[in-house]
């Protein structure tokens, strides 16, 4: 690897320990040791192989191409509410179409805010899994301890930080169980941290029928969350003008067939200004 690269590499690897206040607490989010994270900021890099490399950068997420965040409506309308969930402790839900820019802009934020502990949810957790993987976004062990251990240490570190929030993405991957395990965790940190749901229209839905047919949990579950999901407006033809002319696409046909083929999909964009662009510097060379 490239020194140019790994100095990259070691520049977001500061901001990333920053964002966590400590090497150490880093270090532990990203299951490496202390001492590796330090070699790699002290530019003592000759020990340090090219797969460590590639898996720090994969961790801190890292990418070689540089991509421009956009603030399209639904990115300024989201920040807004993490910004209210986080500064005055609220618990929220919000729902919003697939590719409509909801993980970029909650990974976003976690990047540029402290204390904000972004979980991507999986269908496979369990109530242990959610506790393992916001101590891990704590930078804290959770090795050797009980469901109960960890939730009374997830409190207690929360009762200790200033403005925490805790951001559950994809939120309607959550099973019934693990959906009430949210339930313990605003019952002992109401109005000390923010709590947010994001996913499709699914989760509403889902929320909904628990709701309607009694499931355990839910009608508790819906009035914590004010019964009600607050929805994105989704992605506009102008939205897809700006991610394009910020990411180097200024052709008005270029731009123009992007909006008719994404379907309002911000995933669909980025991969056709990524063609687009690969495109052009391929003519470039050409040219040459």
């Amino acid at each position: 690897m490239e020194n140019i690269k790994k100095q990259r590499i070691a520049v977001a690897l500061k901001k990333y320990c920053d964002r966590y206040g400590s090497q150490t607490k880093a270090s532990k989010a990203l299951g490496t040791s202390t001492a590796m994270v330090s070699l790699m900021l002290s530019g003592e890099w000759d020990k340090i192989s090219d797969k460590q490399w590639h898996s720090i950068a994969s961790g801190i997420g890292y990418k070689e191409e540089k991509w421009e965040a956009v603030e399209t409506a639904d990115f300024v309308r989201l920040s807004a509410l993490l910004d209210a969930c986080r500064e005055d402790s609220l618990v929220m839900s919000i729902v919003g179409r697939a590719g409509s820019g909801k993980s970029f802009t909650c990974r976003h934020y976690a990047e540029t805010h402290r204390n904000i502990y972004h979980l991507s949810c999986d269908s496979y957790w369990s109530r242990k899994d959610l506790l393992e993987e916001l101590l891990t976004q704590m930078g804290e062990e959770s090795s050797g301890l009980t469901m109960a251990s960890m939730t009374r240490k997830v409190v207690r570190i929360l009762r200790m930080t200033e403005c925490p929030l805790i951001i559950l993405d994809e939120a309607d991957k959550l099973t019934d169980k693990v959906l009430n395990a949210f339930i313990t965790l605003y019952n002992q940190l109401e109005g000390i941290c923010g709590i947010v749901l994001i996913a499709t229209s699914h989760l509403e839905k889902k929320l909904l029928s628990g709701v309607k047919f009694n499931k355990q949990g839910y009608n508790e579950i819906w009035s914590r969350l004010g019964r009600k999901c607050v929805p994105l407006a989704g992605v506009s033809a102008q939205d897809i003008v700006k991610v394009c002319e910020a990411n180097g696409i200024h052709e008005e046909k270029i731009i123009d067939d992007i909006i008719a083929e994404s379907d309002s999909d911000l995933r669909r964009v980025a991969r056709r200004v990524h063609a687009a662009r690969k495109k052009a510097s391929l003519r470039k060379e050409v040219e040459r």
